[in-house]
């Protein structure tokens, strides 16, 4: 694996903390702005929308643009928010900066997929995406507990000062040990590659990953309420329940990455499947610590493994457009973590209490068990004709999955 893959998961961590470490740091920032915990919640959603805004419309504005300078650009506006972000003096201005920094979060994942993808071959990119994914896997093992650790000891501040100094580190890996991409020999039309929307196959790998990451940040954005108010944990122990997490999506993401190149349905729908159960577990089970200390490890595992191989998924139904493939995958995946926060959030205010936002992300995630399924269905190719004259033999048909 090129050593700029593991760069960029390097920079990928700094950009999955900040994007997720605020589910262990809602009860501080809702008490300090003075707004409610589904309030905090939102800021997690205003992240995912920068997500969805920012992953097509910066993919097309830098279609043409040499990919590291891109990218050293978009780390460098990522680390600023970042700073913006523990200045904030109130919710709207903290609300801002999550998006300001999500624009630039969802460029860099945009272009950072479209390199990695290309310095490897077809057969390894689910590997080399799963690298890459898997610096937001160390983020929740490492970043997200950190940030929850500083800001039950520091303030939440803290953490967003430290997202930014990672940030930093991140920009000089760039700079240094990312290699210039050769352009390629005919300049990408934005035409061109609008073409692969056209087809049915996309959009229902968009659907598929829409449901799944709605269904696992429905009940995750509220983690650390439903832990502590549910389960009765201390706070004190959320980040060591949060770093389960983490390690659970570290050992998700490698056993997706294996498998995935060679059987991404198989892949795909275990995964999902198992995300379902463990949601349905967690929801009635939860209420005991036992049981969702656990569960939570698991929850890791099942969500994080379905993710490459809904990633090369992507990039095999838009192999023609594989930057917009990236910025494509990028917004499906925060389109869902902005509905997924909403949607707990409605849940907690509908007076169903914590516990059950698990019960909607399971119906979510069954959701997504019912499209991928129904998307797999074989396409036959026609062979083509032997010469005239020769008395050749007409290859036989092709059945590949949609």
């Amino acid at each position: 694996m090129p050593l700029s893959v593991h760069v960029l998961a390097l920079s990928v961590f700094a950009l999955g903390t900040s994007e997720f470490m605020l589910a262990g740091l809602l009860p501080p920032v809702a008490a300090d702005l003075g707004v409610t915990i589904p309030q905090a919640g939102l800021l997690i959603s205003a992240f995912a929308i920068g997500m969805v805004v920012g992953a097509p419309l910066l993919a097309v504005a830098t279609l043409r643009l040499p990919r590291r300078a891109t990218l050293v650009a978009l780390i460098a506006v990522f680390g600023l928010g970042q700073v913006a972000g523990a200045l904030a003096p109130t919710y709207a201005a903290l609300f801002a900066s999550r998006v300001v920094s999500a624009l630039a979060c969802a460029g860099f994942w945009a272009v950072g997929a479209a390199v990695a993808v290309a310095t490897v071959p077809p057969t390894s990119r689910a590997r080399a995406l799963a690298v890459m994914i898997g610096g937001l896997s160390v983020a929740n093992v490492l970043g997200v507990p950190a940030g929850a650790f500083l800001g039950e000891g520091l303030g939440w501040r803290a953490a967003f000062w430290a997202v930014g100094a990672a940030s930093a580190v991140a920009l000089v890996g760039i700079v240094t040990l990312v290699p210039a991409i050769p352009r390629p020999r005919e300049r990408p039309r934005l035409a061109g590659e609008l073409r692969v929307y056209r087809e049915r196959g996309l959009w229902a790998a968009v659907g598929t990953i829409v449901l799944s990451a709605a269904g696992m940040l429905c009940a995750f954005g509220y983690l650390s309420p439903l832990l502590t108010e549910v389960a009765g944990l201390d706070a004190g122990r959320v980040p060591a329940v949060l770093a389960l997490f983490g390690a659970g999506a570290v050992l998700g993401t490698a056993l997706g990455g294996r498998f995935a190149d060679a059987h991404p349905f198989r892949v795909l729908l275990t995964g999902l499947t198992a995300d379902t159960a463990v949601l349905v577990a967690f929801a009635a089970f939860g209420r005991y610590a036992a049981a969702a200390v656990p569960l939570t490890f698991l929850l890791g595992v099942a969500c994080f493994s379905t993710a490459p191989a809904l990633n090369a998924r992507m990039f095999e139904v838009a192999a023609a457009a594989p930057t917009l493939a990236g910025a494509t995958t990028t917004a499906a995946f925060n389109l869902g973590n902005t509905a997924g926060p909403w949607l707990g959030g409605a849940v907690i205010d509908a007076g169903f209490g914590y516990g059950a936002t698990a019960w909607a992300g399971a119906v979510l995630t069954a959701c997504a068990v019912g499209l991928a399924a129904a998307s797999r269905r074989p396409r036959r190719r026609t062979p083509p004709r032997p010469p005239a004259g020769t008395g050749g033999t007409a290859v036989n048909p092709v059945c590949s999955e949609v």
